[in-house]
């Protein structure tokens, strides 16, 4: 049997000490998305490489590449941040410009880390690079407590929908690991939150700097009952992330074999992005408004009978129904309607600022269609949740909502229903630029 390793060992220790598991097992592994975000010098990197260097997820001449960087910037310690921090910039600087992608696993699941920036000026990275995960990591400085950049973060996490929340109090061995440090802040936050929707909260003190609660529980806080952060990452339940209560299926493309043997054979390839479907099942073609039944469903050669979110799988229907990209496959039963106006939350991408009565095209799932934008109902102020009615200057990394007038209909969820068909984003006619990643409310 093929097997794969993916425990790496300590700097100094050898292979043979590995314990390999079959490659099958990896595949079926269950996956979280996550991300980090804090402010400037919170440790968000730092955290992140103590994560893979603790969990033995880097290789011996990654980590000698780390050390011999960080004597050359004259640093007393091995500096695990500069794992993630690649771009010659971020070095340069000790921050985080761009995010960073990283991927591990432990024998329970495994793991892609987007590492997002903390600055203001960033906040298109931040939306980006957190749009799909699980879970989001907020680092606090146990120095400085809850701060506008906290505040900005766990508001764009709860506009993003992402299901679990872990607020790390970092660096509390600098306010030598005292217990009422730690609740401070964790009421601090407590009271900010509760007026956002971010229901799994979850703290934890940790040190990302000399491992204190990271992958091992530390000695330091015996008051604290918790798991450390990559017991947490390995059990958070995720299996009821997705949607699963509202099936969709947005073709993506239409599947006709160009051979004698196939020559009746017509199925149509997307992603599941609600469920389940089952083979068997009265579905809907949108917006034709047709009605059929599934006949089979594969995910890529393998035959399923139960098709869930986020699977990319290839769907052929009982029936010779007119099918093309762009159209959505639901329920007979759903009463998804279309709509050419939306209401979204739009963050700003581009260098150029939005304009109103501005026309732009718009991608929602797998469908493209043309816009105006009729409205700016608000701009959000990212430090104090302030709605400014007023302002219209809607600019790079700005977050605001806004009303758009369709040129023909989609049929859409609201965001916080279903993250894939309730997102769309906004692209420049002229530059074929992305400009805006919208979240229909």
């Amino acid at each position: 049997m093929n097997t794969l390793n993916t425990s790496v060992p300590a700097p100094g220790t050898q292979d043979t000490a590995m314990t390999p598991f079959s490659t099958s097992a990896y595949l079926d592994m269950e996956l979280l998305r996550f991300t980090t975000a804090g402010s400037v010098d919170d440790g968000k990197s730092t955290l992140i490489g103590r994560l893979l260097y603790d969990s033995k997820s880097i290789f011996e001449d990654q980590y000698e590449a780390i050390r011999a960087s960080s004597e050359q910037r004259g640093e007393e310690y091995v500096n695990l941040a500069l794992l993630t921090d690649g771009l010659k910039a971020e070095r340069e600087q000790g921050i985080t410009i761009d995010v960073a992608y990283r991927y591990f696993a432990t024998p329970r699941r495994k793991f892609i880390i987007a590492d997002t920036p903390g600055h203001i000026q960033y906040t298109r990275n931040m939306v980006t690079g957190a749009s799909t995960a699980n879970a989001a990591i907020i680092l606090i400085d146990a120095r400085k407590g809850v701060i506008e950049q906290t505040m900005r973060h766990t508001y764009i996490a709860s506009l993003l929908r992402i299901p679990h929340v872990i607020i790390c109090v970092n660096k509390m061995d600098l306010v030598e690991f005292k217990e009422e440090v730690f609740e401070r802040i964790k009421n601090d936050f407590q009271t900010f939150a509760s007026g956002l929707p971010v229901n799994d909260q979850h703290f934890i003190p940790i040190s990302a700097l000399k491992g204190d609660n990271v992958v091992e529980r530390s000695e330091h806080t015996r008051w604290y009952k918790g798991p450390a952060l990559l017991e947490l990452l390995e059990t958070l339940p995720v299996a009821n992330d997705q949607n699963n209560a509202r099936p969709r299926f947005a073709v993506q493309y239409v599947v006709r074999p160009m051979s004698n043997e196939y020559h009746d054979y017509r199925a149509y390839a997307g992603r599941v992005s609600g469920g389940p479907f089952q083979t068997g099942d009265e579905v809907r073609i949108l917006p034709s408004g047709k009605r059929t039944r599934i006949k089979s469903m594969n995910l890529a050669e393998t035959p399923l009978s139960i098709a869930i979110a986020p699977m990319s799988i290839t769907m052929a229907l009982e029936d010779e129904v007119d099918v093309s990209r762009g159209e959505m496959i639901v329920k007979a039963s759903d009463s998804l309607e279309a709509t050419q106006d939306l209401e979204v939350m739009i963050c700003w991408l581009a260098e150029t600022n939005l304009l109103l009565n501005g026309k732009y095209t718009l991608k929602h799932t797998s469908r493209e269609v043309r816009c105006v934008v009729k409205s700016i109902q608000y701009k959000v102020n990212t430090s104090t949740l302030e709605h400014l009615t007023d302002d219209q200057n809607i600019g790079l990394n700005d977050i605001a909502c806004i009303r758009l007038r369709l040129t023909a209909p989609v049929f859409a969820d609201k965001y916080s229903d279903n993250r894939i068909t309730g997102s769309l984003i906004l692209i420049d006619e002229g530059t074929n630029v992305t400009v805006g990643a919208g979240m229909i409310v």
